[in-house]
């Protein structure tokens, strides 16, 4: 797996992003009668999500000592902790071995692709599940309504295309330069979309204009887009995984503070908000935690030992 500093894990930390789904509205779950999962029986296992951005880490990039010694405590402790990110597989890796996790399960790109991480494996990991989709119609409509905007593509095969010279961290590899054309052509798990010539507003207000269709897609804090195939989000693929581990739906835990942790939150029997949260995140979720500079995350995973 990759390699990184005891502390910084820089990614995707500042474009925190709102779930619009195209197939299907979610509606937070009511909090009344809810059966509230607190510290986890003995010896029963639980699933465990974690968001990374904004959660294990602050939007620095920086994961503190207490944050990961509490993570890597449950980890010991036998429990299905599993990554659940927006950021694509190779700047999720590093995240994954930093709180120990040498067995287990992992969600990359908002849903997109699901691992499996076996420190037994050449790689320390095998891809299970992916989910693609054709890009075509959505990048010629954005491209109509937002022509100065700058596309990034992961493609089936893991690697980024992108168009006028567009990195960012969570990517995890160094996009490759294409024209508009190679894109639409692509086979795609994850489509980005950033534009530095819009302000939110004005680029949510086209987004909304445009209409996706076929798609699901989250409109970040700033002018930045993600799309995903239709139906795909964290929760799609968390539920995937816990038929896959026969794991009770009572035994669930998730913690996370972006809007594209919202189905993430409400599919959790305790789904729990960080203390930076949007307040429609908070909405969503059965508690709220501290923030990210106030090691929230801990807080939570140490409630899971007692």
């Amino acid at each position: 797996m990759t390699t990184m500093t005891e502390s910084s894990v820089a990614g995707n930390d500042d474009r925190r992003t709102s779930n619009e789904n195209t197939t299907q509205n979610t509606t937070p779950r009511t909090k009344a009668g809810r059966h509230q999962t607190g510290s986890s029986d003995a010896g029963v296992k639980m699933m465990i999500a974690l968001d990374v951005d904004g959660t294990l880490v602050d939007h620095d990039g920086h994961m503190s000592v207490t944050v990961r010694e509490a993570a890597q405590a449950v980890v010991a402790a036998g429990h299905h902790v599993m990554i659940a990110t927006g950021r694509s597989l190779n700047a999720t890796l590093p995240v994954i071995e930093h709180i120990g996790v040498e067995n287990g399960y992992a969600v990359c790109s908002n849903g997109g692709v699901i691992l499996r991480v076996d420190s037994g494996l050449p790689d320390g990991y095998e891809v299970i599940h992916k989910a693609t989709f054709d890009p075509g119609p959505a990048l010629r409509a954005l491209r109509k309504r937002l022509p100065s905007a700058k596309y990034a593509l992961e493609d089936e095969a893991g690697n980024f295309l992108s168009t006028e010279r567009f990195q960012d961290a969570s990517f995890g590899v160094e996009a490759v330069g294409v024209d508009f054309q190679t894109m639409l052509e692509a086979t795609a798990v994850r489509v980005v979309v950033f534009s530095s010539e819009n302000t939110p507003e004005e680029f949510n207000a086209a987004i909304r204009h445009i209409g996706l269709a076929g798609v699901t897609y989250s409109v970040g804090w700033t002018a930045w887009l993600d799309i995903a195939a239709a139906g795909v989000t964290k929760a799609s693929a968390l539920e995937h995984l816990r038929g896959r581990l026969s794991i009770e739906a009572h035994r669930t835990v998730a913690v996370g503070d972006g809007r594209n942790d919202i189905e993430m939150l409400t599919w959790a029997r305790r789904g729990v908000a960080m203390g930076q949260a949007p307040v429609e995140v908070i909405a969503a979720a059965d508690e709220v935690t501290k923030s990210v500079y106030d090691d929230g995350a801990a807080h939570v995973l140490r409630s899971l030992l007692k």
